[in-house]
Order: C-alpha cells, then sequence, then structure tokens
C-alpha cells in the first residue's frame, strides 16, 4: 500500500487512541516492527512505511555521503515529507496521540522530525546517530523520549548518544536514556525498557 509516497503497512486503530509510527533501520522493511508495534499497543493504529531512498538495494529514509556523513538536504526533504505524512495519517485516523518508534536510521528521521517539527507526543529512539549539533527550534516541553543504545556502538558512539539526550533535554523534554553493554543490535533489556515506556498509552 502506498500512500504520500511511501510503501507502508497500516493497522487501522479505535478512533481516539494514538497513532505508533515504527520506522525500520538501514536494510529493513515496513516488517520489521509493525507487529511488534502491533503487541506494543494494541488498539492503536500502527503505520510502518518503507524507506524511499535505495543505497545499494538497502531502504533509508534518507541519503548518506558516508557512515555517519548524512546529505543534510536530503534529510530536510526527508522530515518535511515524514511530518507530512505522520500529520495526515494521525488526522485521518483520528489519532489522540502521536507516538514514534525507529531503530538505526529510523530513529535518525524520527529525531530529526522531533527536533524540527516536534509532532511526536513521545518517541522512542533506538540506536540513534545524529552527527551535528541541531539547531535549537521551539521548546519539546510536554514530549517523552527514551533513547536506547549499547556502549559499544560502533556506529552510534556514546559521545554522539549523551549529546542528543541533552540537547533534546536542554529543548525540556522529558528524556531517559537505557544503555546496554554491546553494540548496535537490540538488547532484551531495551524491548523491556520500550514496552515499559509505552504501557501508559
Amino acid at each position: 500500500m502506498t500512500e504520500a509516497g511511501y510503501v507502508h503497512r497500516l493497522h487501522a486503530g479505535a478512533p481516539d487512541r494514538p497513532i505508533l509510527l515504527v520506522l525500520h533501520g538501514t536494510g529493513g522493511d515496513e516488517n520489521q516492527f509493525f507487529d511488534f508495534g502491533r503487541r506494543l499497543l494494541p488498539e492503536a493504529t500502527v503505520l510502518s512505511p518503507r524507506g524511499d531512498v535505495s543505497e545499494h538495494g538497502a531502504a533509508r529514509f534518507f541519503r548518506r555521503t558516508g557512515e555517519g556523513v548524512y546529505d543534510m538536504a536530503d534529510l530536510s526533504r526527508a522530515t518535511e515529507k515524514m511530518a507530512a505524512y505522520v500529520k495526515a495519517l494521525a488526522d485521518k485516523h483520528q489519532a489522540s496521540q502521536i507516538l514514534g518508534l525507529g531503530f538505526s536510521n529510523g530513529a535518525n528521521i524520527l529525531a530529526n522530525v522531533l527536533i524540527e517539527k516536534g509532532i511526536f507526543d513521545a518517541a522512542v529512539l533506538m540506536h540513534p546517530l545524529i552527527p551535528f549539533q541541531p539547531e535549537a527550534q521551539a521548546t519539546l516541553a510536554g514530549r517523552k523520549v527514551l533513547v536506547t543504545a549499547g556502549q559499544r556502538d560502533p556506529i552510534a558512539p556514546v559521545p554522539v548518544t549523551e549529546a542528543l539526550s541533552e540537547h533534546l533535554k536542554d529543548r525540556g523534554a522529558d528524556v531517559r536514556t537505557v544503555w546496554h553493554p554491546g553494540g548496535h543490535e537490540i538488547a532484551p533489556l531495551e524491548i523491556n525498557a520500550v514496552r515499559d515506556f509505552f504501557s501508559g498509552y
């Protein structure tokens, strides 16, 4: 199914319940977190788009010129597109709140939409990498953010993860960071933290 330029999977939940956007990592697709999202919030509308950029056949949400080096113009394009896409679907399904969960590249586009547009009420950023200093935009007061990361992640280094968390805190967001001792893989304690984070929605 394609809407607003994304191939996606969609579960239409009950009106006046949240919409949960789930975003895959590089090389994933719309199936990667769809069932997980359904289990997390059974009554919510769950939306899982496939990235519209191909990197040697691997789907991504925006282009990069090297590991950890972003095409900033394409990131801006992708941010505008994703924000409009999510808001349109949230309105269509009469969502009470807009929630997001992303891993790796999915966490990066989710973080940038949150930073620039502030449209998410709550977001889970799993192994994000924002390798630049975001500009201070409007307040993020009232937003809740869970950041999960690996202490030995070669793709998303600890100092960069900490800098993102601090930026979000400085903007007024309620931020919790959960670490596991490994690398870029998703650990069981992250899954438990995500379940706890979304248990109140």
